[in-house]
């Protein structure tokens, strides 16, 4: 039978471009790691990745250490994260310990209610040996001191420059993490491009067997 030039070759009416072992092989690695390369961006919290340049890092540190500072009380996730942040680090604040004004609880205004105002929170507090039960109110009222005095009881010290200097120290062990997320989403990219080629090549074999269906010298 006579074909016309340029029209697809002759395939079966059971052929199909679109191969199962891209179909399912995308499928599972959509469920194995769609969890893990998916950021986690929920309440102000995000990944941080390395940067190259010293300033643009410290701003990037200081814009999100600020904004959790704000909303310490929304989040319980945030909080137990910062709490771990400034006990890990020694540190308290953002730049210093006073920061933590930044916060509608801990703010030093006369005018606030807040039974936490003028405090900062107790993983400020600087640990106490053999202590049994935390003291939560440990930083009561430790903004109304000055350094000096504040630096008996609490960390005084921001967190800013502590978290920069150390993604700066461990910009190997960052990256390699940061490179770790990227290669599944090229891979699920590049499955994906796969499979869409396929479904178009597929669109076009059904067209034209409909075509040769209604017109054999097609």
């Amino acid at each position: 039978m006579a074909r016309r030039p340029g029209a697809p070759g002759a395939y079966g009416e059971e052929f199909s471009f679109v191969s199962p072992l891209v179909k399912y092989l995308l499928f599972f690695f959509n469920m194995l790691f769609w969890p893990t390369v998916t950021p986690a961006a929920r309440n102000g919290s995000c990944i941080l990745i390395p940067c190259p340049c010293l300033c643009q890092a410290r701003g990037k540190v200081s814009e999100i250490i600020n904004n959790a500072i704000v909303h310490y009380r929304d989040d319980l996730d945030l909080q137990n994260l910062i709490d771990f942040g400034q006990k890990k680090f020694s540190c308290c604040g953002g730049i210093s310990y006073k920061d933590w004004s930044q916060n509608m609880y801990f703010n030093c205004s006369e005018d606030n209610p807040s039974r936490e105002r003028c405090s900062v929170p107790y993983s400020c507090c600087l640990p106490t040996p053999n202590q049994a039960v935390i003291n939560t109110m440990c930083g009561q009222g430790m903004q109304a001191l000055d350094y000096l005095e504040a630096s008996k009881v609490i960390y005084t010290n921001g967190c800013i420059d502590k978290l920069v200097n150390w993604i700066h120290s461990n910009l190997f062990l960052l990256g390699g993490v940061a490179l770790g997320l990227a290669i599944p989403q090229l891979v699920g990219i590049l499955l994906s491009q796969i499979l869409v080629n396929q479904i178009k090549d597929q669109i076009k074999l059904q067209l034209y067997n409909q075509q040769h269906r209604a017109d054999p010298w097609y």
